[in-house]
Parts: C-alpha cells; structure tokens; sequence
C-alpha cells in the first residue's frame, strides 16, 4: 500500500517489536479499541464476538505469507530483495533494501545483472514514480529459492526476526501476500467458534497484499501511487454478503485487504464475482460501499490506510480514536493491537 504526505506529526505512538508470542502472550489476547459515536472503549480482542450481533458477516482473506525477503548481490554488494507481487513469466515488482531498517532507492541501473537466493535475475525498469521500487525478471525457480532462502519481510522496528508461521493468520489458504494481511492475525479457533455460536457469518476473499512500506517522500505531487495486488471475489463471498443485507445485518471486512478487494468487485451498482488486479483507492472521497464496518491494525501516520479509515469513521473521529491508542499505550503495526470502527450510519 502506497502513502500520502502527513499534514501534522502526532506524538509517537508505542510499536510492536515482537510478536505476542514472544511476549509470552497468545495472538488473540491482544487490545482491541472500539470507536463508537459515544467515544472509545478499551477491550481484549477475544470480546470481538459479543461485540457483533446474530446475523452479522465476518469477511476475511485467506492470502497467505510468503517468505518474501531473500537475501541477493550485485555490482553494489549484498543486499535483501523484498519480493512484491508476481506478474507472470519471471517477472517480479520488488523492493531492493539494504536492510531492515534502511530502504533504498539502491544504485541498480534498468539491465544490472543480479541474484537473489542464488536465482540468477535481472532489474528491468524502476516503478514509475517510486524509485524505491523495481521490476525484476528472474531467470530461475523462484518460489524454490524463497522456500530455502527465504525470509518473511520484516523492517527496523521489530527486535527479533520471526518464524514464518507467526506471520500466517488462521485464514491463510493461498500463498502470495508479501507482507501478513495483520488484522487477521489476532483470529484464533476458539474467537471463530464463539464467533459461529453467536451466529455470526464468516465469508472470504483472496488480495495477495505486496510492500507496504512507502514512504512519504515517495509522492512527489498528485495522488498516492497505488501498487496493483491480484485479488479474488467469489460468488460464494458475494451471495452472503446479499444474504446479510436482505436480513438486515452488516458486513464487517477483517482487513483493509479484504476493504479494497470488495471494492474492486463492485462495479458502481452492485457486488460482483470478481478477480484480477486491484488498484481501488479508497479514501472519504471515493468511500467504501459494501463493507459497514471494519476491524484493522493501527497504521502509521501518512499512509493511505489512513485515508480508507477516514472513509469510515470520518477523519476526526480516526484522529480521535488514535489519540486515545496513543495515550492508553496500544501497540502499532502486524504484531501489535487492533482497531474496531463502524461507517457512522452502521454502528
């Protein structure tokens, strides 16, 4: 997911260095903020299922992690190349990195010769207007190369590198997000079986999430470039979700992930069967129309997830739920805590 250019800088929210595993907690006994008209309320996420009401649908998405980071050389030296999303015939939109916690752009001209995870590759051309991204041909089996050599993308904030599996929600079904579709993470069994004895509906989607990690000085003027990410909605998905509005429940998407594939699948009158590549930019200007309400991670300021959150709760009451996370301590990224908000209309 791309970023917009912050127009104020907050007080420093707290962030996620480590898994709740590794802080010797469970992934679902995480914090939950719930924004509401009447204010925020701090809970567990495992109160989630008596937060929603018999006939409400859960839409979740079950892309899997890959382990996406490989370790890679060329006339530079070493450096890690962050694969993002596959476009067929060895081609690759990627993000070479020096590291974790340094980013690029990296001196690699369009025709560098390189490997990564010892397949032999080539850089073809820069992103167009992000010069931190690369399209890269390989010439060599690469999911082989990331299943011995591979790594999960990680960045500087996080203390300790984690196993592949801490990065893997209980959704994931199909492999092909470059970085965890977080807000699925803090699910656990017991959270859907009480979920199910609530008679709340669960249904999915498929949107192979590629780097997040822009930075504001990516956009240099005009909108926020979005990174096209192969998405999937089936007819299955699209059905319960008209059963829940013919019953009069609401549709509560688990990721902004599953916010944008749904909203690729609809085609200004109604939700469709879909798949191909999303680039639906969701903002207060374009806002969602099929989900109600939406359980999500706490994103930096300046990214355009932010834009989709106020779409919403409306920007001031986001800045508002956010400055309570701030000041109560709630933890930010894919390992920290989450965020429960309604569109207004729908709480």
């Amino acid at each position: 997911m791309s970023t917009r250019v912050a127009t104020a800088r907050p007080s420093a929210p707290a962030l996620a260095d480590r898994s709740p595993e590794s802080r010797g907690r469970q992934r679902d006994e995480v914090r939950l903020l719930v924004s509401a008209t009447t204010g925020e309320r701090d809970l567990s996420f495992r109160s989630l299922p008596d937060l929603l009401a018999p006939g409400d649908l859960l839409v979740v998405n079950e892309s899997a992690t890959l382990p996406a980071s490989l370790p890679a050389v060329g006339p530079i030296g070493e450096f890690r190349l962050h694969l993002a999303t596959e476009f067929g015939d060895g081609l690759w939109l990627t993000e070479p990195r020096w590291s974790p916690a340094r980013p690029g752009p990296l001196p690699l001209a369009d025709g560098t010769a390189i490997a990564a995870g010892g397949v032999p590759a080539t850089v073809v051309a820069r992103y167009p207007g992000i010069a931190r991204l690369a399209f890269v041909r390989f010439e060599g089996d690469v999911p082989a190369a990331m299943s011995i050599y591979g790594e999960p993308i990680r960045y500087g904030y996080l203390r300790v590198p984690e196993p592949l599996e801490r990065y893997q929600t209980v959704f994931a079904r199909v492999p092909g997000s470059a970085e965890m579709p977080s807000a699925g993470r803090p699910f656990s069994t017991r959270i859907l079986e009480a979920a199910r004895r609530r008679g709340i509906g669960i249904a999915s989607v498929v949107l192979h999430a590629g780097v997040s990690s822009l930075e504001p000085g990516d956009i240099v003027t005009g909108a926020p470039p979005l990174l096209p990410e192969p998405y999937a909605v089936p007819a299955a998905t699209v059905e319960a979700i008209a059963r829940t509005r013919r019953a009069g429940g609401r549709v509560i998407a688990v990721g902004t992930t599953v916010v944008r594939a749904l909203e690729s699948a609809h085609d200004g009158c109604s939700l469709r069967p879909s798949r191909g590549f999303s680039r639906r930019y969701v903002s207060p200007a374009q806002p969602p129309v099929v989900a109600d309400g939406l359980i999500s991670g706490l994103h930096a300021e300046g990214t355009t997830h932010l834009d989709l959150l106020d779409a919403f709760l409306g920007r001031a009451a986001r800045e508002r739920a956010y400055a309570h996370a701030r000041a109560a301590g709630y933890l930010w990224h894919e390992f920290g805590d989450v965020h429960l908000s309604f569109r207004p209309a729908r709480a």
